[in-house]
Order: structure tokens, then C-alpha cells, then sequence
């Protein structure tokens, strides 16, 4: 059996449900996690009920908002103490910054952004070429190893047994860093978080006006779904930087991905191939995308995107 950290993470006291896949990929070994923030304490209960073993809580206020030097300060301690076999961590802008700041600093192996991880059998994969392939990775014999998984790829897990919660505490001087927290500005919206959206509803430039998205919007609300844009429709003033899919945006990997006037470009592919059912619809029938999709359908998303709401709406008795 193993012994593994996870680094675990919240969004306004709510632990994030990427996190609970982590428990899935270390499910068979001992695990550990730390969790930041002054709103935690409800997340790391969550935790601790889920078989953790034990919680470390860094509970000073100051690390509410994300600085990478102290994030990373706080788990070298906690893994200098613990001296875990495997470090993981959720694939997100969070976490592609920090995990691989403590496996340098370890000098340890890492596996980044894996879509399949299972630390019990020492292996995962990891999709490269743009998503074009995916490559068979394995943790050979080290001091430490580290990970991490993509948000979506496996089912939220839960271990046998509860755990401890250990409030903890880190000696890093803010007051010295380079780095220093001013404001943070966040969107507002009741839609799921863009990573970690089980379902995503997309557009393109082809829906012309700003305005227009709302009948995105209205079959997002429907489903319980996230709202993204291809580049172009970004580049348009259509959609906020925010909603980007892509290469230059943000990288998903929902269980359903309807893209709606989207033609496909390997950019955009780089950041949603790996969805699990992807549904393209678009009047170019030689749009790249329907290539990669599950379902297709040629036609007018004006027509198209209001019906699908509606029977959406009758499936689902909304």
C-alpha cells in the first residue's frame, strides 16, 4: 500500500468534485490531503468522512486566494512531515502551476494532466499532439512521484472509514515575497465552473452578436451546463476570454460537448477531443469537426439550438 497526498481544492467552502477524483485514482493506498483556505472547513470534513486519513488545514486567511510560492511552501512542509509516495493534484490552472513547482523541488517524476490515473497499478495516461494520442505513462521505483489528473476522467470516489481533520499552519513570510495579493474579480453565475463542467454547451463566430449566445444560454440553463466559445467567437467580441475553448483557452473534458457553429480547427480540438460525446452541428457539412463527432447535424443553429432547448425542456419536464 502506498501512502498518497492530495491536494485537494475549494471554491467558497465547497470542496471541488475533481478533488474526490483523486480518491478514485489512489482508492487501494493510504490517503492524505491538504486543503487551503479560511472557508475549508466544511470541504475538509467532506474529505475526512470520505476515508482520508488525515486533512492538513491550512486555515490562515491569507492563503483564501492562490500565491504560488507559499502554496508551495506549505506543502513542502506538510510532505517533508508526511513523506508520501505520490503527490496528486487536479489539473487546473492551480494545479498545473503547483504540482509541478513541488516535483522540481522534489526532484521527483511527474505525470501531468493525465486523463487516466491509477496509483495502485503505478500508471496512467497522458494525451499529447494536441489530444491526437495518448501515451502510456509509468511510475518507476522513486523517492516520490507526482500527478495530475484532469478534471472528469474518472467517477468522484470515496474510501473506506473516516478520518481527521489537523488545522496546521505554514511559516512562509508574505511580507517578503515578490508576490503580493491585491483583488480578485470573478464572474458571478450559477452555471457550473468551464473545467469541470460535466456537460458544455459551445458557440462559434457563426452566431454573429453577443446577443445571440443567450440561445446557448437557455439550452445551458436547461441541461445544468457550462457556456464555452471557440477562439474566433472571442477574437469577435462574442464571448468573454473566460468561456474560451482550446489551446490558447481553457482545456475541458465533459461527458457531453454540443458545439454549435463551430468549424473545428485543430486549436479548438486541442481543448475538447477528449470529451466523451462530442455533438456538432453546423451548416458547412465539411466542417472539420464532424470528423471528430459522435452526432452531427447540418443545419441552422438558429433553427436547430431553440428546438433541442425545447425537447430538452419536454425530456426533462422543465
Amino acid at each position: 500500500m502506498k501512502k498518497v497526498l492530495i491536494i485537494a481544492e475549494q471554491k467558497k467552502g465547497s470542496l471541488k468534485k475533481a478533488s474526490l477524483e483523486l480518491l478514485t485514482a489512489a482508492k487501494n493506498d493510504e490517503v492524505h490531503a491538504i486543503i487551503f483556505g479560511s472557508q475549508a472547513k466544511a470541504a475538509a470534513d467532506e474529505l475526512a468522512s470520505k476515508g482520508v486519513k488525515e486533512v492538513f488545514w491550512i486555515k490562515d486567511a491569507k492563503f483564501d486566494h492562490y500565491h504560488p510560492e507559499a502554496f508551495a511552501s506549505a506543502c513542502e512542509e506538510v510532505i517533508k512531515t508526511l513523506k508520501p509516495d505520490y503527490v496528486i493534484g487536479t489539473a487546473s490552472s492551480q494545479g498545473k502551476d503547483l504540482v509541478p513547482k513541488l516535483a522540481a523541488r522534489f526532484d521527483g517524476p511527474l505525470a501531468s494532466d493525465c486523463v487516466e490515473l491509477s496509483i495502485d497499478h503505478a500508471k496512467g495516461k497522458h494525451p499529447f499532439f494536441s489530444g491526437k494520442a495518448l501515451a502510456d505513462v509509468a511510475f518507476e521505483a522513486s523517492t516520490i512521484s507526482f500527478a495530475t489528473l484532469r478534471p472528469n476522467s474518472l467517477a468522484a470516489g470515496a474510501l473506506t472509514g473516516a478520518g481527521k481533520v489537523t488545522e496546521t499552519s505554514s511559516n512562509f513570510d508574505f511580507a517578503s515575497s515578490p508576490i503580493q495579493y491585491q483583488k480578485s474579480t470573478e464572474a458571478t453565475s450559477d452555471r457550473p465552473d468551464l473545467t469541470e463542467a460535466g456537460v458544455i454547451v459551445s458557440g462559434g463566430r457563426s452566431l454573429k452578436t453577443k446577443d445571440n449566445f443567450k440561445i446557448l444560454f437557455d439550452l445551458a440553463d436547461t441541461l445544468g451546463a457550462a457556456v464555452g466559445a471557440s477562439r474566433a467567437a472571442v477574437d469577435e467580441g462574442l464571448a468573454g476570454h473566460d468561456m474560451q475553448v482550446g489551446q490558447t483557452g481553457k482545456t475541458v473534458n465533459p461527458s457531453l460537448y454540443l458545439a454549435f457553429g463551430i468549424s473545428g480547427a485543430i486549436q479548438h480540438l486541442a481543448g475538447m477531443r477528449t470529451s466523451k460525446v462530442i455533438v456538432a452541428v453546423n451548416k458547412d457539412p465539411n466542417a472539420p469537426l464532424f470528423q471528430k463527432a459522435n452526432y452531427g447535424i447540418v443545419g441552422d443553429l438558429f433553427v436547430l439550438a431553440p428546438l433541442i432547448t425545447e425537447e430538452c425542456k419536454k425530456q426533462l419536464g422543465k
